[in-house]
C-alpha cells in the first residue's frame, strides 16, 4: 500500500471531487469551492477518475523551480564570495557584489547560497552554546576555585599586574587574595601556602587549564603532572581543571566584580603598588564577604589541618632531579654547581639529588633530607671561533667587533623549560633583555661593506668585461 504526501489543499480537492463523482455536487459547484475555472476543474475529474487521489498531485513535485537560478551564475557568486568576501555577512556581500562586480542579488538569496557553501550560519546554529547551571558544593572548603584575572588594577598609577583569586563554590566567600606580577608557577605557590596556613587544607582545588595546573604535552620523562601539581599531591589535595571558563563560573563572576569595585577602592585609598594592595586586600574581603557571601548547605568546615610531617616551605618549591659527576659538578638552566667536598657529597658522584627553587628566590641542592653546599659557575658566555682576517682587514674587523659587543649582550637565552622568575624577589638566574635587531649591513668600516655595482664603463676600464664576457 503506497503512501501518499498531500498538502491541504490537495486533500480538500480530494474530498470535492469525491462529492462530484458521487452526483451529490455539479462541476461547476466544485470549481467554485476549489477556486479554479470550470475547465480545470474538468481536468482535476479526468486526473481523479483515472489515476485516483494520485493523480491530484502536484506535477511540480521533486522537479527544480522555473525560477531556479542558473548553475553557471550559481558558481559565480559563489566563487566570488569565496576568494573576497567569505566572513563577510549576506547583507554586506550582496552589496558588494553589486557594487563591484555587476551581480545583483537579494540578501535572502545570497544568504541561502553560502549557508549551502558552508560560508554562513543561519540563526540556530549561531546560537551560543548552553552551559546548564551547577548546584553548589553542599560544605564549605570541599572545592575552592581559583583564578588569576590580568587587569589594570592600579589605573594609570601603576603597571599592569594578576590579582589570584581563591573563592569558596560553597559559599561564594573569598577566601584569599594576592596581587602579584603575574600569573606564574612561583606565585601560586607562594599564595597557596599563604592560604593553607590560614584556612587547611581543601578538598580540591578548581582551576582551568592553565599550564601551572595540567601539562598539555607529557614527554617520556615525565609523567605530565606540573610542579604546582606535585605540591597539591604531596599535601593530599587534589587538583581539577575546567573544561571551559563557564563551568567555573563563579570566580570568573568573582572577578568581573573585583574589576570594578576593587579597582575603585584602592583609586580612593591612593593605592599604587603590589605591596600596597597586598596589605590593603585582607580589609577588602572582609567587606566584600560581608555583602555577597552566603551560608552553605551543611554548616562543617571541610578544611584538614596540616599533618605533622607536612612543611609547606619545603613542598611548595620547584623541584627538578640532576646527576652529580665524578667531578662532584652538576648542571642546572645551564650554571655548573660545584659541591663543595665532604664525605656526604663523595659518595654522591654517580648518583641523583635534588634541586630546590623557593619562590623567594633560594636554591638548595638535596639528598635523602641533607642540605649540600656548594659554588656556582654560570657557563652562559658566548665563545666565538677565531676568525681569520687578513692584515689589510684587521682594522675593519675590530671595528666591527667593538659594535657587536656593544649592542649584544654577552650571554644567550637559558633553558626552554625553566620557571617564570618575575614573582621571585631574588634569584641566581639573570635574565638578559632581548637584544635589539640589528642590521649587519650597518655594522663594520667600508672595507667590509659590499660597494655600489659598477657600470659597463668602469668594467671596461678596469678591464674586467671583457674577461667575464669571455667566461
Amino acid at each position: 500500500m503506497a503512501v501518499l504526501r498531500m498538502s491541504t489543499e490537495e486533500l480538500s480537492r480530494v474530498e470535492t471531487l469525491m462529492h462530484v463523482v458521487s452526483g451529490r455536487m455539479t462541476v461547476t459547484e466544485a470549481a467554485r469551492l476549489m477556486s479554479v475555472s470550470r475547465r480545470h476543474a474538468h481536468r482535476l475529474l479526468t486526473r481523479y477518475l483515472d489515476d485516483g487521489s494520485s493523480g491530484l498531485l502536484s506535477r511540480r513535485r521533486g522537479r527544480p523551480s522555473n525560477r531556479r537560478m542558473d548553475d553557471a551564475i550559481r558558481d559565480q557568486i559563489v566563487a566570488l564570495v569565496r576568494t573576497h568576501y567569505h566572513d563577510f555577512g549576506p547583507t554586506l556581500a550582496a552589496e558588494y557584489l553589486a557594487e563591484r562586480h555587476n551581480v545583483r542579488i537579494s540578501r535572502e538569496k545570497l544568504r541561502q547560497i553560502m549557508i549551502e557553501a558552508g560560508f554562513w550560519k543561519d540563526r540556530q546554529a549561531r546560537r551560543p552554546r548552553p552551559y546548564q547551571p551547577r548546584y553548589r558544593r553542599d560544605c564549605r572548603g570541599e572545592l575552592i576555585q581559583i583564578d588569576g584575572s590580568k587587569h589594570w588594577w592600579f589605573e594609570d598609577r601603576g603597571p599592569q599586574c594578576t590579582l589570584l583569586v581563591y573563592i569558596d563554590d560553597a559559599t561564594s566567600e573569598l577566601m584569599h587574595l594576592k596581587m602579584v606580577e603575574s600569573e606564574s608557577t612561583f606565585a601560586y605557590m607562594e599564595a597557596t601556602r599563604e592560604y593553607i596556613e590560614r584556612h587547611g587544607k581543601p578538598v580540591a582545588f578548581y582551576s582551568d587549564k592553565h599550564t601551572v595546573f595540567r601539562n598539555p604535552k607529557p614527554t617520556a620523562r615525565r609523567d605530565g603532572m606540573t610542579h604546582f601539581g606535585r605540591a597539591l599531591d604531596a599535601l593530599n589535595i587534589e587538583i581539577i581543571c575546567a573544561n571551559s571558563p563557564q563551568a567555573k563560573g563563579r570566580v570568573e563572576r568573582a572577578n568581573a566584580t573585583l574589576q570594578d569595585r576593587l579597582v575603585k577602592a584602592m583609586r580612593l585609598e591612593g593605592i599604587s603598588s603590589i605591596a600596597e594592595a597586598n596589605a590593603f586586600l585582607a580589609a577588602y574581603m572582609a567587606r566584600h564577604n560581608a555583602q555577597f557571601a552566603r551560608p552553605a548547605f551543611d554548616a562543617r568546615d571541610l578544611h584538614r589541618p596540616l599533618a605533622p610531617h607536612d612543611d609547606l616551605r619545603s613542598i611548595m618549591v620547584w623541584q627538578e632531579q640532576r646527576t652529580v659527576t665524578a667531578a662532584l659538578t652538576l648542571h642546572y638552566n645551564k650554571v655548573m654547581f660545584i659541591l663543595e667536598p665532604s664525605d656526604l657529597a663523595r659518595k654522591l658522584a654517580r648518583k641523583r639529588v635534588t634541586i630546590c627553587e623557593y619562590p623567594d628566590g633560594r636554591l638548595e641542592i638535596e639528598h635523602e633530607g641533607h642540605v649540600l653546599p656548594y659554588r656556582q659557575f654560570d657557563k652562559m658566555r658566548q665563545v666565538n671561533q677565531p676568525a681569520i682576517v687578513g692584515n689589510k682587514h684587521l682594522d675593519a674587523a675590530l671595528i666591527l667587533a667593538k659594535q657587536m659587543q656593544a649592542i649584544m649582550p654577552h650571554h644567550r637565552k637559558r633553558n626552554n623549560d625553566a620557571p617564570a622568575r618575575r614573582d621571585q624577589p631574588t634569584h641566581l638566574f639573570p635574565q638578559p633583555e632581548p637584544p635589539p635587531k640589528i642590521d649587519r649591513r650597518k655594522l663594520g668600516g667600508s672595507k667590509l661593506k659590499r660597494g655600489s655595482r659598477l657600470s659597463d664603463e668602469a668594467l671596461r676600464e678596469r678591464g674586467t668585461l671583457s674577461f667575464v664576457q669571455n667566461t
